[in-house]
């Protein structure tokens, strides 16, 4: 047990690995190895699924996709083996592996005890909580979009790509969007994004329907518009109540939102920016839980590794796998949604 008055979470997770803790438990001889990971039948629930339980060794996390329906790091999962807090299973594992702490606390050094996860989200998983090795990138452009002086009007909500989309005329009044024929955004559907504040700094274009032709983006937005400033529907979704759900599009926050869940946000991408990651923070804190609902591919799943990991280090955030490769957030059923947001819309 540590002497010192701190408990460094950070310290325990970099210190220990999932691997050393199944041993500890006699569970690893249990589990098959493959590459990266590792998988079996779930220790905590007492699951007979052989492939149910899964371990990325790279990343030190574990996922039940069965009963348990969420993941974690080391201490998420000695916590859950013992039924105890976060911060007893730290105790345990300081003890347990000889760690020696130190004097002085990281940021992570009085991470508050996890709080049980909300009602079963499906293939949801905590978020891994490891920070990678990132290549340095170029600084963004922070200067703020200027909110537009002029609105598009006289946009047709009865265009039938919308009811492809399965919009409610209600959703499209509060959204404000719709067929825009003339001017920058002609032939698409014209999104209005906001800023904090609730400005409108741009319209986003969507194509109804596939391009004709290959080299015409599904998505135009104009000249000199920084989507990595913003995040679509936060002035809107800082005022419900509920868990923050990250989706990538424009259309994932309104499929949810008519489905109940108001407190969705889109990236407008797959990727987190700094900006983006600050306007959560601002809106945020450790008491609030936030879950990750990007789309199920290659790039979805990349971001939202990333993204979790990042967010993490600020608030509560749990990962939501799809069950089938392409589904996004519009395949949600309303109950789907509603259990995924807790209940609560």
């Amino acid at each position: 047990m540590p002497k010192s008055k701190f408990v460094d979470f950070k310290q325990v997770k970099s210190a220990v690995t999932m691997e050393q803790v199944l041993q500890h438990y006699g569970l690893l001889d249990d589990m098959k190895r493959s590459g990266d990971g590792l998988s079996g039948c779930c220790p905590l629930h007492g699951g007979s699924n052989p492939t149910q339980f899964r371990v990325s060794l790279s990343k030190n996390v574990w996922n039940c996709f069965s009963e348990c329906k969420h993941g974690g790091n080391v201490l998420d999962f000695v916590a859950e083996k013992e039924k105890i807090s976060v911060h007893a299973a730290a105790l345990k594992l300081y003890a347990w592996f000889d760690l020696s702490p130190t004097d002085t606390p990281s940021e992570e050094a009085e991470e508050p005890p996890r709080t049980t996860p909300p009602a079963r989200p499906t293939q949801s998983s905590a978020a891994p909580v490891r920070q990678p090795t990132t290549a340095k990138s170029q600084p963004e452009d922070s200067t703020p979009n200027a909110p537009l002086k002029f609105r598009l009007e006289h946009l047709d909500t009865k265009h039938p790509y919308l009811a492809e989309r399965g919009l409610l005329p209600e959703t499209m009044v509060d959204f404000g969007l719709g067929f825009c024929a003339k001017g920058m955004m002609a032939g698409r559907i014209a999104i209005p994004i906001h800023n904090a504040d609730g400005k409108v700094v741009a319209y986003a274009g969507r194509w109804p329907g596939e391009p004709p032709e290959a080299n015409t983006p599904k998505y135009k937005l104009p000249p000199g518009f920084k989507k990595s400033l913003e995040l679509f529907n936060l002035d809107r979704a800082i005022k419900a109540p509920g868990p923050l759900i990250i989706v990538e599009g424009f259309f994932g926050v309104m499929h949810l939102w008519q489905c109940g869940v108001k407190r969705v946000v889109a990236l407008m991408g797959s990727t987190l920016s700094p900006a983006q990651a600050e306007l959560i923070r601002q809106h945020t804190d450790r008491h609030s839980q936030i879950i990750v609902l990007l789309d199920e591919d290659d790039a979805g799943r990349t971001g939202r590794e990333d993204i979790a990991v990042r967010l993490s280090r600020f608030a509560f955030v749990k990962v939501h796998g799809f069950e089938k490769e392409g589904m996004q957030p519009e395949h949600l059923s309303a109950d789907e949604a509603l259990d995924l947001a807790g209940g609560v819309p």
